[in-house]
């Protein structure tokens, strides 16, 4: 990504949010910031990246959003009354109020009556700036598709008439989670496919960043945030194009110490608050994992301390799973297993149960038993590189018997 698209993409959630609030259109918001950044690709090169490469965007489209509105019913009075909002708060140029706008347009993107697959379309098209290409690319679905789903949303949040604001202070509890859930969303898609959609891992990131700076006193975003650091520090180690690296037999001079050192801060900063919430909470296990220099070194009671913490406030069967799995390092394989047969009825299609299952089965000795878990894991695994291992162990094992 060269100066002028990294500079735009860093700007096109502000300039779309700044732009919204003034027009109180998004669509209109979207298509001005688009014409400003072919106007910066034109100019950019020759010019040089502007000092303030949001307010260039931000002026820049609101002017062309002033030409295209001057040609409706209302155009005159609206242009009259965003020529007073520019001599009143300098907008383009005041970066607490673009935050600001720019907090409003997440929770707006991910307000509770849009669709799930569409929030995390939306966030990524207007707060990350990804085209409607990108983003389809990333879900693995045709563009065509991804820009009816973006339609939809935009059209919802007309009909519905969401408000385009932060939630009030009752709200915010519930609706906080929502945003935080997709933008996790958002990069374990990236993260479970390492070779194809990398690139979402790191919009996740910056996305919690802009998050933890305009939400300071909320625990859950940096908790967040810390989670994604600390899972993104290991990501050296884990495996890369065809290849899976289990945690145990990863090679841990690999992980990205700076990351984790800011991710062990972020979670005692978290914990200190004594308001722990399930970002919190994985983070602070994902702390504890990247804290032990080696495999064998693992703080497990603690692991497990904090899983019943987290069991407590998000009673999944997911978490169940990974409690399972951490207890049986301490209770040994077959304690394990029961704990897995008990929630397999709750997660019949989840590849990780079955893996899991073929892991404990192994470590007992029942090697065809293991062989047929994995191969069951591997039938139902997403992405190749996990369908691959799993076939291997598989086919190992089956050798073995």
């Amino acid at each position: 990504m060269d100066d002028v698209e990294r500079a735009f993409r860093e700007a096109h959630g502000q300039a779309v949010a700044t732009l919204t609030r003034l027009f109180g259109d998004i669509s209109l918001a979207e298509d001005a910031v688009q014409d400003a950044f072919v106007t910066a690709v034109q100019r950019w090169p020759r010019d040089g990246v502007p000092d303030n490469p949001p307010g260039w965007i931000v002026t820049t489209a609101r002017n062309r959003a002033v030409d295209v509105v001057r040609r409706g019913r209302r155009g005159r009075e609206l242009a009259e009354q965003v020529a007073l909002d520019r001599r009143q708060d300098s907008s383009s140029e005041d970066a607490e109020l673009m935050r600001d706008d720019q907090l409003r347009l997440i929770f707006t993107c991910c307000h509770p009556a849009i669709r799930t697959e569409h929030q995390v379309a939306l966030t990524l098209r207007l707060i990350a700036g990804l085209t409607p290409a990108e983003v389809a690319s990333a879900f693995l679905v045709s563009e065509e598709t991804m820009a009816k789903r973006l339609v939809r949303a935009k059209y919802k949040i007309k009909s519905a008439r969401i408000p385009y604001r932060v939630p009030d202070e009752a709200e915010l509890p519930g609706r906080l989670r929502a945003v935080l859930s997709v933008l996790y969303l958002i990069y374990n898609a990236g993260a479970d496919d390492i070779r194809n959609r990398r690139g979402l891992c790191a919009e996740a990131i910056r996305l919690a960043r802009v998050l933890v700076k305009l939400m300071p006193d909320e625990p859950e975003a940096p908790g967040l945030l810390a989670l994604m650091l600390l899972n993104e520090a290991r990501m050296p180690a884990r495996g890369g194009g065809d290849d899976v690296v289990l945690l145990k037999y990863q090679d841990r001079s690999l992980w990205n110490r700076s990351l984790i050192a800011e991710g062990h801060q972020l979670v005692l900063a978290c914990l200190r608050s004594r308001r722990p919430g399930p970002f919190q909470l994985q983070a602070a296990i994902q702390g504890i994992h990247c804290a032990a220099p080696h495999y064998g070194d693992t703080d497990w009671p603690t692991i497990v301390r904090f899983y019943d913490r987290l069991l407590a406030v998000m009673p999944t069967p997911v978490i169940a799973l990974n409690r399972a799995v951490a207890l049986a390092e301490i209770r040994g394989p077959a304690t394990g297993l029961t704990m897995l047969d008990e929630i397999a009825g709750e997660l019949p299609e989840y590849h990780l149960l079955h893996a899991s299952r073929g892991s404990m089965l192994e470590r007992l000795g029942r090697r065809e038993e293991a062989a047929d878990a994995y191969a069951t894991a591997a039938e139902l695994a997403r992405t190749q590189p996990e369908i691959q291992f799993l076939r291997r162990r598989s086919e190992a094992l089956e050798r073995e018997v």
